[in-house]
């Protein structure tokens, strides 16, 4: 099922058709060379100005329409790259397909893939401009970078010389009632071991375990809401089988990208074979209390075990098995600070995205965010000194600084003046725990005043991920009456 011109019908038509030309492109992180190109051939095909960098980032400046020429430009900004995530039972090859996407009510969303409203919406929307010929707009300069999703490695690179503008709309923003006016800062923890194998015992038998069903979601914008995390889950049962029934790990998967809030997780074990029907009784029941404890965050959340064949009987040795499920067991995971001056915000936090172990090797992957940037320092420390313990390396890698909000100004005051005079309604101004381009981007051109917004998109960075119909055409018309106020 895909509702490809069901969605071009939509309303505002030119960003929607946009948005399906767009998702037809496989636009993965790190992997954007086809829509770099897609977008810069949309700048010329218009005979604007379009400079494409060495890694793929994409200048395009349209001159002001009339009336408007004598205006300081404006600095409009979207990334191209989009996270892939797919449910386990979809068949779906991101490196060669376009996302399939239908219509339901109010809501468009992918089939059991992520979406890429996140930021194909404001991708869409800032080449729905380039491209009209009625909209009212001081000169733009619109800016579509690369790998936000994975190191903001297109921001960080962006040539200082590019831009003259100096406000910034960032179109990255998640609900159509905020105006996000800061956002913190990351850094990626990442923990590589080696070890030699050794051999099961043939009066073992091998099993998988398989955790699923996990909510799942942004790893900034919805680490608040408490969300289980499928390693964490994974461990605990591991940890506690390890002692009551002589569990030996052989190999194990769990999470994704680092950004991603894990949902899945998988484990090949090797029980002795006397204790697997008590291990599954105890199984059921500790996985009925794990399902318990997170009813509300994760009602889909499930464990299932059943028998493995393998071809290998290759285990973790057991001093070095402890050590991992005693690591991962002390890494902090989710929230670690709220913020002490603004209500409500989470302040620093750490996402345990990834744990592999299998042919010898064990990677730890985490992602440390926070708005202070001592602080996600402070705590990439402790992380380090936690998974140090597996006795390899571990690296602090993609450090991007946090964005400091600047309420008093004139683009954030114009801006939420125009949302009461539009909706008779308050925006919600405010920082968030997500990392935006608007702190690097700040950094590389002091003085620049920022603000990010958007339409409602729920479930980013997973395969629930939907925007709202109804929302991408209240915020599309904020936007242009926003653009025409400039």
């Amino acid at each position: 099922m895909n509702d490809q011109d069901a969605i071009r019908r939509l309303e505002p038509s030119p960003l929607w058709n946009a948005f399906v030309d767009l998702n037809a492109i496989p636009r993965a992180s790190k992997k954007e060379t086809a829509v770099s190109a897609f977008v810069a051939s949309r700048g010329r095909k218009l005979n604007l100005e379009t400079l494409v960098d060495g890694l793929g980032n994409v200048l395009i400046r349209k001159p002001a329409s009339a009336g408007y020429e004598d205006h300081a430009p404006v600095v409009l900004q979207s990334h191209i790259d989009m996270v892939w995530q797919k449910n386990a039972d979809t068949v779906f090859d991101f490196d060669t397909q376009g996302i399939k996407m239908v219509v339901e009510s109010d809501w468009v969303r992918a089939c059991g893939t992520t979406l890429g409203a996140d930021n194909g919406i404001g991708v869409s929307t800032i080449l729905s401009v380039l491209e009209s010929t009625s909209f009212l707009h001081p000169p733009l300069e619109c800016i579509f970078t690369i790998d936000e999703e994975t190191g903001m490695t297109g921001a960080k690179e962006l040539d200082p010389t590019w831009l003259k503008g100096r406000v910034l709309l960032n179109l990255d923003t998640e609900q159509d009632n905020e105006l996000t006016i800061g956002c913190a800062g990351g850094a990626d923890v990442t923990a590589k071991a080696s070890y030699l194998s050794e051999q099961a015992s043939q009066d073992y038998d091998a099993l998988q375990i398989l955790v699923r069903g996990l909510t799942g979601g942004h790893s900034g914008m919805e680490i608040h809401l408490g969300r289980a995390n499928a390693n964490k889950i994974m461990n605990r049962l591991l940890y506690l089988a390890t002692g009551q029934f002589g569990l030996r790990l052989a190999s194990l998967d769990g999470g994704s990208l680092r950004n991603a809030i894990p949902r899945e997780s998988v484990a090949t074990v090797f029980i002795p074979r006397s204790n697997v029907p008590s291990f599954l009784i105890w199984l059921e029941h500790e996985s009925s209390t794990i399902q318990k404890e997170n009813s509300v965050t994760d009602p889909q959340l499930q464990v299932v075990c059943q028998a493995r064949e393998v071809k290998s009987r290759d285990i973790v040795p057991i001093a070095i098995h402890r050590a991992i499920l005693s690591v991962v067991s002390g890494v902090v995971s989710g929230i670690h600070r709220m913020s002490p001056s603004i209500s409500g915000l989470v302040q620093t936090s750490n996402n345990l995205a990834r744990v592999v172990v299998g042919n010898g090797t064990i990677t730890v992957m985490c992602l440390a965010r926070s708005s202070v940037d001592s602080e996600r320092d402070a705590l990439s420390d402790t992380i380090t000194s936690v998974l140090e313990q597996l006795g390899g390396s571990v690296e602090t890698t993609g450090k991007y600084p946090g964005w400091q909000p600047e309420p008093n100004s004139n683009i954030v005051q114009l801006m939420q003046s125009l949302y009461v005079e539009m909706f008779h309604d308050e925006p919600h101004v405010a920082a968030c725990h997500a990392g935006l381009e608007c702190g690097i981007i700040g950094s590389k051109f002091p003085g620049m005043e920022m603000i990010s917004f958007g339409p409602n998109i729920l479930g980013a960075h997973s395969p629930d991920e939907r925007v709202q119909i109804s929302s991408v055409q209240k915020f599309y018309r904020y936007f242009l009456e926003t653009l025409a106020r400039l």
